[in-house]
């Protein structure tokens, strides 16, 4: 298919048709909406999804006046923002707060782990009969498979990568294989780790598996009929198999998924663990061209031991990595062009429990967004005293997922089609949280 060539600038010479287009017959589109327009299509997403629900009473919307069982062990810090307090346990994200914003007023209707997630990564609250997200045609693609449908890859990188594993909810649903995500399944802090999907079977050179390939498609050509009456299970496994091929034979790739490039000093400072350099990880995706990296990090279910678990385990790897990756992206001038996205599936109860833990709540947590046009430093929405429902200015997983597609250059109110040709969609309703804006 003919792709239109791109000036210098980014812009296309149908860019250019559209404005003279829009001047010859009074069409409302200006040049300044062309210009948002392009640099919207050119962001990414990081999406880290704490796995489990992360206890933002306990961390970011603490509550220091409140009783005891409510209020629990950790103690407040100041933050590089005025009259902003943090969790004492988060002293590096605390030097930069400025650089994202917090929604305290968050809520939706769901506290049990596999339809929260399910709301959390793609916008909508799963059906009757979910089950976990293993369905296909029972729940929603998730926002890295919508940009990968809707906008495509970006050269030889893969449009949307999910580490270290894909959660359930993840996937693609109804759009299928095209924008199924490439899987890192193994750990990215782990010694010696690569990446074993592009690395073709040993001693076959690049000549070779071109050679391969064109046989596969020789072949292919005498399965086509078949297959236009077949399911879509030989379809997929084309798709698959181009992929394969493209990331094996591509320089590019290569390099954007090697680790190992990065300095020493930077990788300690992200963290030597998995969540430290997944985020690194992801850093070094969205740079080299993919459109969203979900990094899915467990466990921060904490029913049992809450505090100690969050002192001693989840906290300090969560202040390394997500402050170095505020200051590596801005570091770098990638943080207009990189949307942060940083939450679990729901928060955790404001009354500590007799383990001395905290169990699901979604009624009312705080979600962290920045970079990509969130202006940094703002406190959207509050809670109640205990941190149990908003007190104002609700939003939720409906209104989050408007404001990423708005500020990666979707309409909101676009549709997809599922493979019957149904149209999908691609938000439940929502709406743009401006003030984030």
């Amino acid at each position: 298919m003919h792709r239109p060539v791109a000036f210098c600038d980014g812009f296309t010479r149908r860019d250019f048709v559209r404005i003279g287009a829009a001047g010859v017959l009074g069409a409302q589109v200006s040049l300044s909406r062309l210009l948002a327009e392009a640099a919207a299509k050119d962001k990414s997403l990081i999406y880290v999804f704490l796995k489990g629900g992360l206890s933002t009473i306990d961390t970011f919307d603490m509550k220091p006046e409140a009783p005891v069982e409510v209020r629990g062990d950790f103690k407040e810090i100041p933050t590089n923002l005025p009259g902003v307090h943090v969790c004492e346990h988060l002293p590096r994200v605390a030097r930069v707060m400025d650089k994202f914003s917090q929604v305290r007023s968050f809520t939706h209707r769901s506290s049990d782990h596999g339809p929260a997630d399910h709301y959390m990564l793609t916008g909508f609250h799963p059906s009757a009969g979910f089950n976990g997200g293993l369905k296909p045609n029972n729940h929603h693609p998730a926002f890295g498979s919508v940009l990968a449908q809707k906008l495509g890859p970006r050269g030889s990188v893969p449009p949307y990568v999910c580490l270290p594993g894909m959660h359930p909810s993840g996937s693609s649903a109804y759009l299928g294989a095209a924008a199924v995500p490439f899987v890192i399944e193994t750990d990215p802090s782990a010694p010696n780790f690569t990446v074993p999907d592009l690395a073709p079977p040993l001693l076959v050179e690049t000549k070779r598996l071109e050679a391969r390939r064109e046989l596969l498609a020789q072949v292919d050509r005498y399965q086509r009929a078949a297959e236009a009456k077949a399911n879509a299970g030989p379809r997929n496994v084309s798709v698959f198999s181009q992929r394969a091929f493209d990331l094996m034979t591509s320089p590019d790739a290569k390099k954007a998924f090697d680790l190992s490039a990065e300095p020493e000093k930077l990788r300690d400072d992200y963290g030597r663990n998995t969540l430290g350099q997944s985020c690194l990880f992801a850093r070094r995706l969205v740079e080299s061209g993919v459109r969203c990296v979900t990094v899915d990090h467990a466990n921060w279910d904490t029913h049992d031991g809450n505090f100690t678990t969050l002192k001693n385990a989840l906290l300090p790897k969560l202040d390394a990595a997500m402050a170095t990756l505020f200051r590596d992206l801005s570091d770098r001038g990638m943080l207009d062009s990189t949307l942060v996205l940083i939450t679990g599936e729901f928060g955790r109860t404001p009354k500590i429990n007799k383990n001395a833990g905290r169990d699901h709540w979604g009624p009312c947590f705080t979600v962290l967004m920045g970079g990509g046009g969130i202006q940094g430093g703002r406190i959207i929405g509050a809670s109640d005293k205990w941190a149990a429902q908003p007190a104002h200015t609700p939003y939720g997983p409906e209104d989050m997922a408007a404001t990423l597609y708005h500020l990666l250059g979707l309409d909101p109110q676009s549709e997809m089609h599922t493979a019957e040709g149904r149209p999908m969609m691609i938000t439940n309703n929502g709406r743009i949280i401006k003030e984030l804006i």
